[in-house]
């Protein structure tokens, strides 16, 4: 089992960047597929980004963003530039046991989140 811990999310002006930082518990970190996701008020949660064999965006954030990690560090890591309003949602990472997957499904633990408010 792993617990995710998310950080790094706040208020930007559209346009700056933001880098969140999800941290795992225990040993296999590096055994996991992560994802983030996030979740608009009033919307379902959205896949944004994963990290296994390769890595795989939506599009609206291709070219935005990266998603990365550091094994040694248990960490995963989003860094998101050119950020617009539409951006704004509470982000979540996940891990699986599987393959990265693009469906909230396909993941076994997730973080509590953390908001991130793009301003206009």
């Amino acid at each position: 089992q792993v617990q995710l811990v998310e950080s790094g999310g706040g208020l930007v002006q559209a346009g700056g960047s933001l880098r969140l930082s999800c941290t795992a518990s225990g040993r296999t970190f590096n055994s996991y597929a992560m994802g983030w996701f996030r979740q608009a008020p009033g919307k379902e949660r959205e896949f944004v980004a994963a990290i296994g064999i390769s890595t795989y965006y939506t599009n609206s954030v291709k070219g935005r963003f990266t998603i990365s990690r550091d094994n040694a560090k248990n960490t995963l890591y989003l860094q998101m530039n050119s950020l617009k309003p539409e951006d704004t949602a509470v982000y979540y990472c996940a891990a699986s046991n599987r393959a990265a997957s693009i469906r909230t499904a396909g993941y076994d633990y997730w973080g509590q989140g953390t908001q991130v408010t793009v301003s206009s």
